[in-house]
Order: C-alpha cells, then structure tokens, then sequence
C-alpha cells in the first residue's frame, strides 16, 4: 500500500502534510503537492493532516489512475519538506468539482 494525492488538492495546495513525512517523499507542482509511490513507507501520518482530504490510501477503489499521476510527476518536479502558504483562493476551491481541467498545470514547484 502507499498513499496518493488526489485531485482536490489542484488550486489549494496545503503543505502540512509535508511537515510530518518522515522520508520527505512529497513533491510540489506549481498548484498540488504529489508523493512519489516508491519512496511512501505507508505510515499513514499525511492522510489526517492534509484539510481538504487530498491524501488517500491506494487500497481505495479507482486509485491506480492516482498512483500512476503521482508517480509521474514526482519524477519531474522537486521534493518540499517544508510548510508553505496554501494558495491565493484555495477555501472556494476547496472541494470543486472539475479541478483537473480547469486549473492543473503541469509546470514545477520551487521546492523546499
């Protein structure tokens, strides 16, 4: 089992699911965080942590598209470890529909 960000983090992008990882395997993209499947150890101690309940375990059913997500751009963008500022209007976008096709972007984070 290994954990997965999923779509509702995109255009929010909280990080304090950073703070508490253990192995530093979350990734940041310019507008979502992602965690890299093969570095995971599957604690668990992001999951409760993340406030727009982005993170889920991939034992979930129709998860294996997320897994696949994660694992690509965690290869491409840099790792975070530290908290950072969730994005400008992230509460109204919290829980949105459609997020994938409206505001993903593929380019990197910064990083930390």
């Amino acid at each position: 089992m290994t954990y997965v960000v999923i779509e509702n983090c995109i255009a929010c992008k909280y990080t304090d699911c950073v703070e508490v990882c253990p192995v530093d395997c979350f990734y940041e993209g310019e507008n979502m965080l992602v965690i890299h499947p093969d570095e995971c150890i599957d604690c668990g101690v992001c999951e409760p942590e993340c406030p727009a309940d982005a993170i889920r375990p991939d034992t979930e059913p129709d998860m294996e598209k997320w897994v696949e997500f994660n694992r690509k751009y965690s290869e491409l963008w840099p790792v975070i470890v530290e908290k950072k500022e969730a994005l400008p209007n992230y509460e109204e976008r919290d829980g949105e529909t459609g997020k994938m096709e409206k505001y993903f972007s593929e380019a990197p984070g910064e990083g930390s």
